[in-house]
């Protein structure tokens, strides 16, 4: 990935921060039929290594799990939130017209080594990790324990595991970093107003970020 030095996000823990926010990650294989990419939920590990493991699962007949091999070089993306900028929301813009549009995200990439794990328990356990993590915000979480055995285990079966070591991380917040403070804060509130929340609110983050730069 191509990361200006403005962009770059250099800190490892805030990286683990946007994909543990932003669980959907998008797998991209290069197996025996070729490029292949799957969107899958993910759940990362940090205890037992310092860039951390990708835990995630995919269905049975996904043929992406036959398609690789344990020790197969994978990457994941995960995105934190994406925006069109307009020139016209620059305040520079309106006195020497030399803005341009761009598109403004946040992004980790994770590449790492992968081993399929074709294992109940293992399969189980991602299952459960997964579901009491994004059912916390629920009024009522759902748990396993509440489907029916007999129509939990033949699903559990139905899946196969997926674990990937990450060897390399790499992350860009591409949020007009390189711009005068009163462009950055005028393009964040122009997102929020249309109700762009995520890059709005990073894009002020930057504004004050800048600000404090300026005076010390």
């Amino acid at each position: 990935m191509y990361i200006p030095a403005d962009f770059e996000i250099p800190n490892i823990d805030v990286m683990h921060q946007l994909i543990k926010q932003h669980a959907l990650g998008i797998l991209f294989t290069h197996g025996n039929s070729g490029l292949d990419a799957n969107h899958i939920p993910f759940e990362l590990s940090i205890e037992q290594s310092e860039l951390g493991i990708l835990h995630a699962h995919v269905s049975r007949n996904n043929p992406v799990w036959q398609d690789i091999q344990d020790g197969d070089e994978v990457l994941v993306v995960f995105r934190a939130g994406d925006a069109y900028i307009s020139p016209n929301w620059y305040p520079s813009k309106h006195e020497h017209h030399q803005q341009v549009p761009t598109w403004n995200y946040k992004a980790v990439h994770a590449y790492g080594t992968v081993k399929i794990r074709d294992d109940e328990r293992y399969v189980r356990g991602v299952v459960a990790r997964l579901t009491r993590t994004h059912e916390a915000t629920q009024a009522e979480p759902w748990k396993m324990s509440d489907a029916p055995k007999d129509y939990l285990e033949p699903m559990l079966k139905a899946i196969v595991g997926i674990e990937i070591a990450i060897t390399r991380l790499q992350g860009k917040a591409k949020l007009g970093q390189n711009k005068e403070y009163r462009d950055i804060l005028g393009v964040a509130n122009a997102l929020t107003a249309k109700g762009q929340q995520i890059i709005g609110d990073a894009m002020h983050q930057v504004a004050v970020s800048k600000i404090k730069q300026s005076c010390e």
